[in-house]
């Protein structure tokens, strides 16, 4: 009678805890996030948006509204290609990582071992003033792992301080053949800060993305080609697009004067990039993107292939920068953000949700304790955090 009683109590205990895993969206809430991103296009605050979440191994919400392009009219549709930037980052990490399973190198060596142009690496001593206000040497070697942190004090040259002009010029302002070109630029522009000392976002993962072609033989474009979007399937993934795909490309949008959106006068050129860059530069789809993310949510493995190991997924999403990453309730890890204190973050959500954006407005999530990933595409410039916290916000309403 006891065993009896104590296999049906752990019957139960095994169908609660089986319910939570399986919690799922409501169509009538999702149905609700439609109407918000509907409107927003509507009111002309957007041009047209793909989103796309999976949950619990299923494609679970897909969403193509509004227009690929404002000005002609074009309807957006589930294969837009899209420039993602900085969601360039995390595959390039992702990548980095298959070569430390590898043994070329331990997360805590000099980067300066690998690239001996950085050895005698100089930080400004102001960065309001750049490198005319002095420099001086690094007082620790960089490494690795600072690089994927970003807390290997380098700029991205987004800021307004001298130090950032200097890298913007430096990197994407000069012409570059290719991204051996690009960081040896960077090995001679001043650092940030110190080695460890801050979280400065970062064009650290073209320093990445050179390693790779250290160590691996191949140019950055070739391992992920034949490493990650092949074995993954995603098609539409690449530093260049054939002619069809071009034809599939959003355009990028802007405001005018006016506040007023439009085709942005500058548009993303789609073939004979050389740079294979690890900061930004690829293209890809929603659907594509996905694939990516549920192989990271899944520990690294996909449809019975395994790119990572489980626990070199649990390194990446865990926060890697201490309390030098400043954004209320998280951290970063290697790669992506992290949530770590949910209560801090004051927004919906889940402790251990991995996260990063592209600076046209692109976003992903992935969620484990939800079995949960979740894509949002558009092409709007300049970057705003906006349209990804409502993102993130009417996602996790839906869940019931």
């Amino acid at each position: 009678m006891i065993q009896k009683t104590f296999s049906t109590i752990l019957l139960c205990l095994v169908l609660v805890c089986s319910g939570l895993a399986q919690s799922s969206l409501s169509t009538e809430r999702l149905d609700r996030y439609d109407a918000y991103f509907q409107k927003e296009i509507d009111e002309g605050r957007l041009p047209g948006v793909v989103t796309l979440v999976y949950k619990n191994g299923e494609k679970v919400h897909e969403s193509t509204l509004g227009y690929s392009d404002l000005t002609a009219k074009t309807p957006t549709r589930s294969d837009q290609i899209f420039y993602i930037q900085s969601m360039t980052k995390p595959i390039i990490t992702a990548a980095f990582m298959m070569l430390y399973e590898e043994g070329h190198f331990f997360l805590n060596d000099p980067l300066h071992k690998y690239l001996p142009e950085f050895k005698d690496a100089m930080v400004a001593k102001d960065v309001k003033l750049g490198s005319e206000g002095g420099l001086e040497p690094v007082k620790s070697p960089i490494t690795i792992a600072q690089l994927m942190s970003h807390t290997a004090g380098f700029s991205h040259g987004l800021g307004s301080s001298k130090v950032d002009e200097e890298v913007i010029r430096g990197l994407y302002q000069t012409q570059h053949k290719d991204i051996a070109s690009r960081v040896a630029a960077y090995a001679k522009l001043p650092l940030y800060a110190q080695p460890g000392t801050q979280w400065y976002y970062s064009a650290s993962p073209d320093i990445l993305a050179r390693l790779i072609e250290v160590f691996s033989g191949q140019t950055t474009a070739e391992f992920l080609q034949q490493r990650l979007f092949n074995p993954l399937g995603m098609k539409d993934t690449g530093y260049n697009l054939s002619e069809e795909q071009a034809k599939r490309m959003t355009v990028l949008h802007s405001y005018d004067d006016d506040g007023k959106l439009t085709k942005a006068p500058r548009q993303t050129t789609t073939s004979g990039n050389t740079v294979f860059a690890g900061a930004n530069a690829l293209f890809s789809t929603a659907q594509d993107y996905s694939l990516f993310a549920r192989m990271m949510l899944n520990g690294g493995e996909l449809n019975g292939r395994r790119y990572l190991s489980s626990k070199t997924v649990e390194l990446m999403a865990m926060n890697q920068s201490k309390d030098l990453f400043q954004d209320p309730g998280k951290g970063f890890g290697f790669g992506f953000a992290v949530v770590d204190d949910l209560a801090d973050t004051k927004s919906l959500g889940s402790e251990g949700t991995f996260y990063w954006s592209g600076a046209y407005c692109t976003y992903f999530f992935i969620d484990p304790k939800e079995d949960m990933v979740a894509i949002f595409m558009t092409q709007v410039a300049p970057f705003s955090s906006y349209y990804e916290n409502k993102f993130r916000q009417m996602v996790y309403q839906a869940i019931e």
